[in-house]
């Protein structure tokens, strides 16, 4: 788990493990190792024996955007060092301002910004991340200038939105989602081209290709359960049986709807790498178009 435990995501691998362990008859432990973007955690799985009992519950910003944001300290090449089994979930980012603040409508708060270049900030969860990156693409395709503010995670940033010191934030909506519910953050878009029909607070909330229908914006953050390399295909099929199995469930869906992650299920580990390597073009066009980079 290449990240801090109590996040949506780490609750979403203990989930996982949990119903895991009846299905494969075995002992699941979490090792969460954070850092570096996610890649200590990646980077471990990495260089693991390749026998099928070290798993990477990773992101597509680790899995398709780092390689290109750590061009000089990348420890891994996700598409050669790690094997695909599946995706677990998917979800999208969401445009969030303080709700004592004037903006009731994305339309509104686009043309604050216009009106003075620069004024405005927006905080993100980090240089390069999904938050971050979604950021840089609303300001190329709406033509605005908004001052990028980064933070060591979304909660800092979170912090400072609520206490009126940045304007608006991008990010995952598990992480926003209980602060929109307790009626401290007005949501104004989402980053997927389509509208979150599956949190009901959300339904209201337009995608990008109503707000901005030629931008071709559309951020789907990921996550997903990678092996090491040359793990044999004969564990790779357990495996895969076993996650999509309780991935395709009810009651996995029940848990992750409502904190705004739709599970999802690739019909084959290849499936899931043809996936792959096609977001590894596109979270390269969105680290080109952000200008970032971090070593």
């Amino acid at each position: 788990m290449p990240y801090a435990p109590g996040g949506a995501v780490d609750l979403t691998g203990r989930f996982l493990a949990e119903r895991l362990q009846a299905l494969l008859g075995q002992n699941m432990l979490i090792d969460n190792r954070g850092g570096a973007g996610g890649n200590l955690g990646a980077d471990v799985v990495a260089k693991a024996e390749n026998d099928g009992y070290t798993l990477l519950l990773g992101s597509a910003s680790i899995l398709c955007a780092n390689k290109f944001l750590y061009r000089h300290s990348m420890p891994l090449d996700p598409m050669r060092d790690l094997a695909p089994i599946t995706r677990v979930t998917t979800g999208t980012v969401l445009l969030i301002v303080n709700s004592s603040r004037p903006w009731k409508s994305f339309a509104e708060l686009i043309a604050a910004a216009k009106k003075d270049p620069g004024k405005l900030t927006m905080g993100s969860s980090g240089t390069g991340t999904a938050s971050h990156l979604a950021i840089e693409s609303l300001k190329r395709a709406a033509g605005v200038d908004i001052t990028h503010v980064p933070y060591r995670g979304g909660g800092p940033a979170f912090q400072d939105l609520y206490a009126g010191n940045i304007d608006m934030m991008f990010d995952v909506i598990p992480a926003a989602m209980p602060n929109v519910r307790e009626g401290k953050f007005r949501p104004l878009a989402v980053g997927s081209a389509e509208r979150v029909t599956y949190v009901p607070e959300l339904r209201d909330v337009p995608g990008m290709k109503e707000l901005l229908p030629d931008s071709g914006i559309d951020i789907q953050s990921w996550y997903a359960i990678n092996a090491p390399a040359r793990t044999p295909d004969s564990r790779i099929a357990i495996l895969h049986r076993a996650i999509t199995e309780v991935v395709r469930s009810d009651a996995f869906r029940q848990r992750m709807e409502p904190i705004g992650f739709t599970p999802v299920a690739d019909d084959s580990p290849a499936a899931y790498g043809a996936y792959m390597a096609e977001q590894e073009k596109v979270w390269q066009r969105l680290v080109e178009i952000s200008g970032a980079t971090l070593d």
